[in-house]
């Protein structure tokens, strides 16, 4: 039978482990509980009744927020984990070791709900399979790319995050195991990632039609692989600056310590990568010949996206990084994660069939399904955080199987 660190058998760890960890009635408990149940009950509606039961898609616009919020700009801000490990397994950057664990975990619980978050949005979510199993494959589709991409990077991250849950289960040989699996599961999955964060932007070339100029072009793939970068890192500064507060009681005095530190470094890469994103985008503007499209709406609307939300941010992380300014990094990574959600949703939602008579708003069972689906992920991310050893130091056994 399973015996854990403490000699006790598996019943009673799991036992242990299920018993709430922290104060029950907290605010954001007591808001994100009724809207996950609330959501719960939407989602049985919506497989019960329909697509239209609940959403305002139609056949004209098949896909909306679920797509475009959930699983294209999702898949964004999980972009950190395959930077981070490139970092520091790759490139040998061993002062970002701290945020490995923590940025994996936030990967690979964004990549698991936000796929299944993509099965809400399937007319027929049982033919999700097809691809695996080797019916109708559908080769030629982008969309075949992507469902292989997601299921293996899923797999990549579980094997990189593994030796976490190893440790945390007492498994000592398992952790030597799966620790020597880890360079190899990184090199994968930075090569998967890279291929489906510009997949995701390759699905909509054939969408030429029905995108607005200022959004569409052949480079969307390139754009979307770039923007991913800051994205990621941003959703990373972000996620642990909260961290810091929340669980700072399991973090290690040497990684507190780092904290400011890997801001700080994070802040350059963010800049650099933003500066490339935005110099494409001006190239494409002018290669697209797109100044008619500026003294309109939709033009003033794309210039609140590009000036507010990315050159604005670059510059607050190019200053902040040469005045060591950390409140002027995690305000220039709020910007660029909601300039981030605005490109995704201008090239999904709000641009798409832009010039239509009617106009897809997302319903407020859509938003609440989406919110529940969030929520849900924190309190997975808070449940593994408080449990294993994700922000605290491995065991003393572990570190010298490491060694």
């Amino acid at each position: 039978m399973f015996k854990d660190n403490d000699g006790n058998s598996i019943m009673k760890f799991l036992k242990r482990e299920l018993k709430p960890k922290a104060k029950l009635l907290t605010p954001f408990n007591l808001i994100s509980i009724p809207i996950i149940l609330l959501g719960l009950g939407l989602i049985v509606i919506r497989f019960w009744k329909g697509l239209g039961a609940i959403t305002n898609l139609t056949q004209e616009v098949p896909w909306g927020l679920w797509i475009g919020f959930d699983v294209v700009t999702g898949v964004a801000f999980a972009g950190g984990a395959y930077v981070v490990t490139f970092m520091v397994y790759i490139l040998n950057m061993k002062e970002y070791r701290p945020i490995v664990r923590v940025t994996v975990l936030n990967g690979f619980l964004a990549y698991a709900f936000y796929t299944g978050a993509l099965l809400l949005d399937l007319g027929r979510p049982w033919n999700v399979v097809n691809p695996i199993i080797g019916n109708n494959f559908g080769t030629s589709s982008v969309l075949f790319l992507v469902a292989w991409h997601f299921l293996l990077y899923m797999l990549a991250e579980l094997i990189e995050f593994s030796p976490a849950i190893a440790e945390w289960l007492g498994a000592k040989r398992a952790t030597k195991i799966l620790s020597g699996m880890t360079i190899g599961a990184v090199i994968f999955g930075i090569t998967l990632s890279s291929l489906h964060q510009s997949g995701l932007g390759a699905l909509y070339l054939m969408a030429k039609d029905k995108i607005h100029p200022l959004w569409y072009s052949e480079f969307i793939p390139v754009l979307f692989l770039v923007s991913s970068v800051f994205a990621g890192l941003s959703m990373v500064i972000f996620e642990g600056s909260i961290s810091h507060k929340v669980f700072y009681d399991q973090m290690s005095e040497k990684n507190i310590k780092s904290q400011d530190g890997i801001i700080h470094g994070l802040a350059k890469i963010c800049s650099v990568a933003m500066f490339a994103y935005f110099f494409l985008q001006f190239l494409v503007f002018l290669h697209d010949r797109n100044w008619e499209y500026l003294n309109t709406p939709m033009g003033y609307w794309f210039l609140v996206e590009m000036i507010g939300f990315v050159f604005t941010p670059m510059l607050l992380f190019f200053y902040s990084y040469r005045l060591n300014n950390i409140f002027l990094i995690r305000l220039a990574a709020v910007l660029t994660m909601i300039g981030v959600i605005l490109n995704r949703l201008n090239v999904t939602v709000i641009g798409f069939r832009w010039d239509a008579a009617t106009h897809y708003i997302p319903s407020w069972m859509e938003i609440v399904v989406t919110l529940a689906v969030i929520f849900t992920e924190i309190w997975i991310f808070r449940w593994v955080v408080r449990r294993m050893p994700v922000l605290r130091e491995s065991p003393v056994w572990a570190k010298h199987d490491h060694d």
